[in-house]
């Protein structure tokens, strides 16, 4: 009976190992060869063909990626976070838009930011403005949607910043949000080294062994979380094209009036998967009928606000400011998809 538990011990835990993304598209091919057939060769053409398409793309974004972390770039930030507040601010949105910080020391560096006494107003926009593109993601919106559009989401973050920023720095200085931070909360995990000892980035960071092997380890794992989720979309986008009527799209979310964007906006939130695995998708929606302005608010509101992202800050911040965060998020991404949409 012991052999039999331990056994089944083992494969529960060889369970949890596994990738939940690479598990999601065996268990979509399984169930196409299964159910369908007939669309199994169509989706797995359909994918690689999309691949091909933004390998080019794919590979420039990990060569940033994996650049900024050997060098040391990303400790630049830091200086976005000290001198008067209006400054600060604008310094704050502009590094959030361009920052290589990955997803997992997002909400740390907040949490070391915050608890090191930095003013809730340039973290603030710096949160608003970092998930919604960075210097990898700007170079697949241009292979997977097109220039017009990366330079849109990045002039959207940078906007989306600012707003929350001034908007925070105003309430502050009214006496509100004094004490953002829940009980018990530390002060950062990877992101907060960053901000506690920065150091000059190292630009010829291949005369350095140790910088060269992290460049080497961070391409190689960023080629594989890029890879899988764009696989993902892709496999996801090949049967929204086949069983998706395009007309359905172009009557939910087409047309010039405000509803499509502010249901773009309403619905990015629960439905957003990953920063890259929305850009092709969003990409066929547009090719269905989706306007652009839907499409912008659907990635902005997602990537600020997505579910993973709002528990994650909900178990930061007390609940006034998690609601202004939440306020920030729909608000201004409804309001960018709207300019986006007039301008486009």
């Amino acid at each position: 009976m012991s052999d039999i538990a331990l056994k089944l011990r083992r494969f529960a835990e060889t369970g949890r190992s596994l990738d939940r993304v690479w598990v999601t598209i065996v268990a979509i091919l399984l169930a196409l060869a299964v159910v369908v057939p007939a669309q199994l060769p169509g989706s797995l053409v359909f994918t690689g063909q999309q691949l091909a398409s933004v390998a080019p793309f794919l590979l420039l974004s990990v060569m940033i990626a994996a650049w900024a972390g050997a060098t040391g770039a990303d400790s630049l930030i830091a200086r976005a976070f000290s001198g008067h507040p209006v400054k600060m601010v604008l310094m704050a949105s502009a590094f959030g838009a361009l920052s290589p910080f990955c997803s997992c020391g997002v909400i740390p560096l907040i949490a070391a930011l915050l608890s090191m006494g930095v003013p809730l107003a340039p973290v603030m926009a710096f949160w608003l403005a970092s998930p919604v593109i960075d210097p990898a993601m700007f170079m697949l919106t241009v292979g997977t949607i097109g220039m017009e559009f990366a330079v849109g989401k990045l002039l959207a973050a940078i906007a989306l910043g600012l707003i929350g920023g001034f908007a925070t720095l105003w309430l502050t200085r009214l006496g509100f949000l004094t004490e953002p931070l829940r009980e018990g909360i530390g002060n950062g995990g990877c992101g907060g080294g960053k901000m506690r000892s920065p150091k000059s980035p190292v630009w010829r960071f291949w005369h350095d062994p140790d910088r060269t092997d992290r460049f080497r380890r961070d391409a190689i794992k960023t080629t594989l979380f890029l890879g899988k989720w764009l696989a993902l979309a892709f496999l996801l986008e090949s049967l929204m094209v086949t069983y998706i009527p395009a007309e359905t799209v172009s009557a939910a979310v087409g047309g010039d009036g405000v509803l499509p964007v502010l249901i773009a906006t309403l619905v990015g939130v629960p439905a957003y998967l990953n920063g890259y695995a929305a850009l092709p998708l969003v990409g066929g929606l547009i090719g269905q009928g989706m306007q652009a302005g839907a499409g912008m608010a659907f990635l902005v509101a997602g990537g600020v606000s997505s579910l993973p992202a709002a528990i994650a800050v909900f178990a930061l911040v007390k609940k006034p400011v998690f609601a202004l965060y939440l306020a920030y998020a729909l608000i201004g991404s409804f309001a960018v998809g709207l300019v986006f949409q007039i301008v486009h």
